[in-house]
């Protein structure tokens, strides 16, 4: 029995799998969901997944999509050497340090720094010119109060948006535009999302870091970067507030979208945190494999639970960097328990349904 992970599948994936076993050439997209320290939870599972399960030749475009830190998680997997970028952004990230209360200004400062480590030398070339890697950023264009650095009037601005996001999901785009910044061209499988006003632009040299800073700028707590190279002039914000959990329509292909998730549940939208009915559907995952966490892995985490924003607050550096260190040796289960899985072909055992 799987004590580290949870495997839950959806009803294509689950007939593919048990099928023919989870192969590399099999995945055609990969998500990777905002949640700020979350990441490191699945630091292990990446470790894997990007050194070892994708470095195989593949015979098509691997398409990867995140919003947040999940698109700095992936363009992790989009270098050269996969695993000794992972390396540079976790401890890079994990050293990060603020007094209290911290400006916007310094917290974006701080994060682009940890944005060059990630990079280092060949990054931004790595990406643009993975033979199979094809990363998408998830960015929120802002309007109104939304685009103002005024704290207080960008409060209400957000505030105003998640009144109306009670109502509905679709009043988003009276305040926000979803711009991907990708390098896929005419292949994205995103090329017909309706769901919110959308715009697609092309990953280059001149907006590949601003684009990754602005998918992680979170409200209020970061500035926004405003008019990316190439994309609509404006006020860019975090990606999670349109796609925390990335509840999208991932195409008409057939392959697996492979999915390491740090909950066995989706959020649509960052205003929807909060909000216990609003989950995602089966729809957009009738092909997905999501990898989790399980209850056991929890367990043996520092507070029983996965990172977050609170532990700047309610932990010292030190007891920050300990359980932080912690979490990042406890995913290395996660990693060796997915290797085996995959090693002895016993995954499709393990699965659950979506």
């Amino acid at each position: 029995m799987s004590t580290s992970l949870t495997l839950l599948a959806g009803p294509d994936a689950l007939r593919l799998i048990r099928e023919r076993g989870l192969r590399a050439d099999d995945v055609d997209i990969v998500p990777g969901a905002s949640g700020g320290p979350k990441w490191l939870a699945l630091a292990g599972l990446d470790r894997v997944l990007f050194g070892e399960f994708f470095r195989a030749p593949r015979s098509r475009p691997l398409h990867l999509l995140g919003s947040s830190i999940g698109s700095w998680r992936l363009a992790c997997l989009a270098n050269r050497d996969p695993v000794a970028a992972l390396e540079r952004f976790e401890s890079a990230y994990v050293a990060q340090r603020y007094p209290a209360r911290p400006p916007p200004s310094l917290v974006s400062e701080t994060s682009a720094a940890i944005l060059e480590k990630l990079l280092g030398d060949t990054g931004v070339e790595d990406i643009l010119t993975h033979p199979w890697a094809r990363l998408h950023v998830v960015t929120a264009r802002c309007q109104g109060w939304m685009a103002l650095e005024n704290p207080t009037l960008q409060a209400l601005g957000f505030g105003v948006g998640a009144l109306g996001n009670l109502l509905s999901r679709r009043t988003l785009g009276l305040h926000l535009e979803r711009v991907l910044f990708h390098s896929a061209g005419d292949t994205s499988p995103f090329a017909a999302l309706k769901d919110l006003p959308t715009a697609h632009r092309p990953l280059t040299r001149e907006n590949l870091r601003p684009a990754l800073l602005a998918s992680g700028s979170i409200p209020m707590v970061l500035s926004g970067v405003r008019d990316i190279p190439g994309g609509p002039p404006g006020m860019y914000r975090d990606g999670g507030v349109i796609d925390y959990h990335l509840d999208v329509d991932y195409g008409e292909g057939t392959g697996l979208v492979l999915y390491p998730h740090f909950f066995p549940h989706v959020v649509p939208g960052w205003f929807d945190k909060s909000l216990p009915w609003r989950r995602a559907g089966p729809l957009n995952f009738r092909r997905a494999l999501i990898i989790a966490p399980s209850p056991a892995h929890l367990e043996r985490l520092p507070g029983r639970r996965i990172p977050d924003r609170d532990d700047f607050v309610k932990r010292s550096d030190a007891e920050r960097t300990q359980a932080w260190n912690q979490v990042l040796g406890e995913g290395r289960r996660m990693g060796d328990e997915l290797r085996e899985l995959l090693a002895t072909g016993r995954l499709a055992e393990h699965l659950q349904p979506l």
